[in-house]
């Protein structure tokens, strides 16, 4: 009888041991199979193949430093020092005081000396530099001193100014120097990777890496002519008349300006393109300036859908007339205060800065084509372009 109980709870505990492993078993069999499932769901879609180029790994980012072994010893650091003079009279801009004295600053001025820092670019062997005009400053009185690779100070002639694209061209009395090639600001892409070479806040041949932002960037406030590569590589004060290089060791800007509101870097920064920089280089060197077309004095603004209201426009297309002078080739050919202008030479006119640049840009002695839009009707003016006639600096 006592054998039959042992047997009996022998059978028993095998069972229970059966249904606990058999459950242990289950919640394994259920966690396994979970498991791919919530992988999955976490787990991004592929990315389309155009794309996968794109996602690259964390930290690879290009290697420049061949790049720049081979380009930071062509940009060059800039000191540019002129005597200026400030009026030394409380009266000098009060109206009778200047209709009965004039601009008397030999009388009633103070000399002083004003000194101001930046960066250049070697573009030819023998010497040909080029760098920012407002590094220069007005350039009649400025002693100009180029700091070439090797550290040599070098006295430099001005060639020319353009204060238009904020440029200027050097020349100092050395051969043999480093150079960066040309290369072409129009094949540029957008998040395509940068290198800013400069020297900011005096500290030479400082290298920053960063992509381009955007290009073609104009009404900005920064110059008169202005498509410039924005960048988000670092750029201080003393990188202007810097180079922007591209992957392939090539110039393909020079960095001119910063937008801060502190001062110093907050990621945008803007540089001429090199190709409107060979063009303006070109110019200076061989007449001194640059020869840009102008249809006159013409002072344009945006169009606003309110203007586009009391205009009697259809949409908000093109730019407003808003003054021009009367010796104007414009106003000779019937362009009004007022008129719309929609288009110059077959282009649609989106805004002035662009509107700015047709104009320049059009050959001395041509004839633009000009479609304007004067009490809801469209018409053609024909107008003569002129050399533009550059204002010349006042010598202080």
């Amino acid at each position: 009888m006592l054998r039959r109980l042992f047997m009996v709870g022998l059978l028993l505990a095998g069972v229970l041991m059966g249904f606990i492993l058999s459950g242990r078993a289950t919640e394994r069999a259920d966690m396994i199979a979970r498991a791919p499932e919530v992988e999955k769901a976490r787990a991004p879609e592929p990315l389309p193949p155009a794309e996968q180029a794109v996602a690259v790994a964390p930290g690879a980012t290009p290697d420049f430093t061949r790049v720049a072994a081979q380009t930071v010893r062509a940009v060059t650091n800039i000191s540019s020092v002129q005597v200026v003079r400030r009026s030394s009279t409380p009266f000098a801009n009060d109206p009778f005081f200047q209709y009965f004295f004039g601009d008397q600053d030999e009388f009633f001025g103070r000399s002083r000396a004003q000194q101001s820092l930046g960066s250049g670019v070697v573009i030819s062997r023998d010497g040909l530099v080029v760098t920012n005009h407002h590094v220069i400053g007005e350039g009649s009185n400025a002693e100009v001193t180029v700091t070439v690779g090797d550290r040599r100070d070098v006295r430099a002639k001005v060639i020319g100014l353009d204060s238009w694209t904020d440029l200027a061209l050097l020349k100092i009395d050395a051969t043999g120097l480093p150079v960066i090639p040309w290369g072409d600001s129009s094949k540029l892409l957008v998040a395509e990777w940068v290198m800013a070479v400069g020297n900011p806040f005096s500290l030479n041949q400082t290298v920053t890496l960063g992509v381009v932002s955007a290009l073609g960037r104009a009404n900005v406030g920064i110059t008169q002519y202005e498509d410039f590569i924005q960048t988000d590589a670092a750029i201080n004060p003393g990188n202007s008349g810097g180079a922007l290089i591209n992957s392939r060791g090539e110039l393909v800007g020079i960095n001119t300006a910063i937008f801060s509101q502190s001062g110093g870097y907050q990621g945008i920064g803007f540089a001429v393109p090199s190709n409107l920089v060979r063009r303006v280089v070109d110019d200076l060197n061989k007449f001194g300036r640059v020869r840009r077309g102008s249809i006159g004095i013409v002072d344009v603004i945006s169009m606003t859908p309110r203007l586009a209201e009391e205009l009697g426009a259809e949409n908000s297309d093109g730019v407003v007339v808003n003054q021009l002078h009367r010796l104007s080739a414009a106003y000779r050919a019937g362009v009004e205060p007022g008129d719309i202008i929609v288009a110059f030479n077959g282009t649609r006119i989106n805004d002035p800065s662009q509107f700015v640049r047709l104009v320049a840009d059009s050959a001395i002695g041509s004839t633009a084509r000009v479609d304007v839009v004067r009490a809801g009707r469209r018409q053609t003016i024909r107008i003569p372009i002129e050399a533009q006639q550059e204002r010349q600096p006042r010598r202080r």
